[in-house]
C-alpha cells in the first residue's frame, strides 16, 4: 500500500471509530457523568476503561475465544445478567452522586474501572468485535459511515484486511474519549446545572440498558427451561 493509500485507510479508520464510539450508549452515559461530577480526567479515564475492553475483545476475537459467547446461550445469558446488573448499579451511583460536589483526585482513575466492567460484559460488544470488527481485518470493504445513519450508507466504503484501518479506528474512538469529556466540562463551566442535568442523564441510560439486559438474560432464560 502507498503511503497515500495509508494515510487514507487510516483516516478512514478513525472516522470508522468516531462514527461506532458518538452514538449515545452506557459507555457515554459513564463517560459523562464521571466528566461533569469529577472532572475531565476522570471523564478520559472512563473512555480509556472502555477502548481497553474493546482491545481485549479485539485480541479474544482474533484467536477466537469470544465466539463461545455466540456459540453458547448460557454464557450469553449471565454476561447480558451480570451486565444488567452492573448498569442499574451504577445508574443508582450516577443519580446519588448528581448533587454532590466534584470528588478528589483520588477517584479520578475508578471511571476506568467502571467502563472496563461494563463493556467486558456488554454481549452487544463481542458481537460487533466477532462481525465488524475482526472483518477490518479480513480482505474486503466496510461502510464507514452506515453505523451514523443510513442516510450515509455507500459515502465511505474503504478496502479492510490493512492493520492501518484498525489503528485508525482506535485513533478515532481516543479522539471521541478525549473530545467528548473536553466538550462538557467546557459546557458545565458556563451554563449552570449542566452537570446534575448530565448526570440524571446518564443514570436514565444506564438505568434503560440495564432493565433492557436483565429483560434479555430472562428471555434466554426461559427459552432453555
Amino acid at each position: 500500500m502507498s503511503i497515500l493509500g495509508t494515510v487514507v485507510t487510516v483516516f478512514a479508520g478513525m472516522v470508522f471509530g468516531l462514527a461506532i464510539a458518538a452514538p449515545p450508549g452506557p459507555m457515554n452515559a459513564v463517560i459523562a457523568e464521571e466528566s461533569v461530577l469529577r472532572g475531565w480526567l476522570s471523564g478520559v479515564w472512563a473512555g480509556l476503561g472502555a477502548m481497553a475492553a474493546d482491545a481485549c475483545f479485539f485480541v479474544l476475537a482474533v484467536v477466537g475465544v469470544v465466539a463461545v459467547v455466540e456459540r453458547v446461550p448460557a454464557v450469553r445469558g449471565v454476561a447480558f445478567a451480570l451486565g444488567g446488573l452492573l448498569m442499574l448499579y451504577f445508574a443508582y451511583g450516577a443519580a446519588r452522586g448528581a448533587n454532590d460536589e466534584h470528588e478528589t483526585a483520588t477517584s479520578e482513575r475508578r471511571g476506568f474501572a467502571k467502563a472496563f466492567a461494563l463493556a467486558i460484559t456488554n454481549p452487544y460488544q463481542v458481537v460487533f468485535w466477532l462481525t465488524i470488527g475482526v472483518g477490518m481485518l479480513e480482505p474486503g470493504t466496510i461502510d464507514v459511515l452506515a453505523p451514523l445513519s443510513g442516510d450515509l450508507a455507500g459515502v465511505l466504503v474503504v478496502s479492510t484486511g490493512s492493520p492501518a484501518l484498525v489503528i485508525g479506528f482506535f485513533a478515532g474512538i481516543a479522539a471521541w474519549i478525549v473530545g467528548f469529556p473536553t466538550t462538557l466540562v467546557a459546557a458545565e463551566r458556563r451554563l449552570t446545572g449542566v452537570g446534575s442535568t448530565v448526570a440524571y442523564a446518564s443514570a436514565l441510560v444506564l438505568a434503560g440498558f440495564g432493565v433492557a439486559f436483565l429483560g434479555e438474560a430472562l428471555a434466554m432464560v426461559s427459552s432453555l427451561v
